[in-house]
Order: C-alpha cells, then sequence, then structure tokens
C-alpha cells in the first residue's frame, strides 16, 4: 500500500512538471509572438513598391513620369522628362519628429541623390536641401561631388560629418541605410549595410557648431526645424536613382 501511493505520488508530481513546462513553453511563444508582432507594428510602411501613395514631388505636386515604378523599386529616370533644370525631389506627405527610417538605394554611374529630414515646404524655396540635411547617396567613384572631401561622400550627414568607413557597395547594387534622428535623446545615427558610420548631435550647440562649419551657415532656415518631411533628392542630373523597401518607426 505504501508503494502504491508513493508510487502515485511520484507520477503526480512528474504530470504537474510536465504540465508546468508545457504551460511555461506555450506562454514563452506567445510572448515572443506578441514581442514580434509590436515590432513589426512599430514600423509604417512608406514605400511598397507598388505606387507613390504617401509622397509627392518638391513644392507640392503629383509625382511625374520621372518616378517610375520597377521590381518593387521606385526609379528615377528623368532623361526624356527633364526641361528648364526642372528637378523631382519627391517628399513624404507626413512630417516626423524622432524615427528611424529603414530603406536600400541603388546608384548607377555618376549617380547623386540624398536622403533628407525637417523639410518644410516653404514657398520661397525650390529645393528641399534649403530646410533639411542631407544623408549623402551617392557614387563615390564617378561623380565629382566625391572629390571634395569625404563629408560628401556617400554615408556622410552632407558636409559636416563624414563615414568613419567606406562600406559602400558596388555601382549597380543595392546598399542598405537605417537613419536615427531622435531629438529626444540628441541622437543622429547612420548605419550603412550593418555598419554604423556616422553619429552627430541633432539639437542645441553641437548640431549648431557643426552648420556653423559648413556650408550652410548663413543659411536662414536649414537645420531648424524638429518636425517636417522627408525628401529623396533629384540632383538634376540625367542619370538614374532607385530606392525601395522604405520604412518608418516613430520614436
Amino acid at each position: 500500500m505504501i508503494l502504491m501511493v508513493a508510487a502515485t505520488l511520484v507520477l503526480g508530481s512528474c504530470k504537474g512538471k510536465q504540465e508546468k513546462s508545457t504551460n511555461e513553453t506555450t506562454e514563452e511563444m506567445s510572448t515572443n509572438e506578441d514581442s514580434q508582432n509590436m515590432q513589426q507594428e512599430e514600423w509604417t510602411v512608406l514605400f511598397d513598391g507598388t505606387s507613390f501613395d504617401g509622397w509627392h514631388v518638391y513644392p507640392n505636386n503629383e509625382v511625374p513620369a520621372a518616378w517610375q515604378l520597377e521590381d518593387g523599386a521606385m526609379i528615377l529616370r528623368p532623361d526624356s522628362v527633364r526641361v528648364d533644370g526642372s528637378r523631382f525631389n519627391i517628399v513624404t506627405d507626413k512630417e516626423y519628429t524622432d524615427f528611424v527610417l529603414s530603406l536600400e538605394w541603388m546608384v548607377t554611374e555618376g549617380a547623386n541623390s540624398g536622403i533628407m529630414w525637417g523639410v518644410v515646404e516653404l514657398p520661397k524655396y525650390i529645393e528641399p536641401y534649403y530646410t533639411g540635411p542631407e544623408i549623402q547617396v551617392l557614387d563615390n567613384i564617378n561623380h565629382p561631388d566625391a572629390k571634395n572631401g569625404t563629408t560628401h561622400q556617400a554615408g556622410a550627414l552632407y558636409d559636416m560629418i563624414a563615414p568613419s568607413v567606406d562600406v559602400v557597395k558596388p555601382i549597380g547594387e543595392w546598399n542598405s541605410y537605417e537613419i536615427t534622428i531622435n531629438h529626444k535623446t540628441n541622437e543622429g545615427i547612420v548605419v550603412l549595410n550593418g555598419t554604423k558610420v556616422v553619429e552627430f548631435p541633432v539639437v542645441g550647440e553641437g548640431w549648431a557648431t557643426m552648420v556653423a562649419n559648413s556650408k550652410f551657415a548663413d543659411w536662414e532656415h536649414f537645420g531648424k526645424y524638429t518636425t517636417g518631411k522627408i525628401a529623396l533628392q533629384d540632383h538634376g542630373e540625367k542619370i538614374s536613382i532607385g530606392y525601395r523597401n522604405i520604412k518608418i518607426k516613430e520614436l
């Protein structure tokens, strides 16, 4: 009788442990799934490869034929439509303050572009770079601007902070950017192809000093807006540039 009772207690204990382990595993899986879903929900797709919804050409114009949809990317092909120095800078409809912007970019030979934030469409300015600071997108080998110093090369905070290392992929291949702009923590970070290449302050004395030492020192509205639109630059050449997989996480 004593042996039977002991066996029953052992079996019950084992069953209890198994049930507890199963419940813990189920709860852990559920927690992981919830965490992954939350992380996915934090990101907002700005360009899904099928339309230009949420974008317009600066200032306040519809997206023209110069921008085309090809294989899930937006490609600037201005050759046949550029006249009289026209520009096709494309900007978001919405404004953003603190965020992480993730995207991929590709240049053809001799191409020049850039990604700007804090862009405000003031009537007096015909270009977004009069208000928005730029993270450079460039063919570092063939575009002449690359010869003006490393602060003008791909990965740089244009004319202010050079990338710490050159990890740009060859012409025609897709590069990835993750750009963080956080005024709460006073951080700007550029991650190029998985490598952090630039860090900088975005407000205060540190930011003011960088601007004062740059070509933008006397520009009245440059870098003055903590909230603004995101722009993808058309530099004016008749050369193709591509962007895809654009999403944003507001902080």
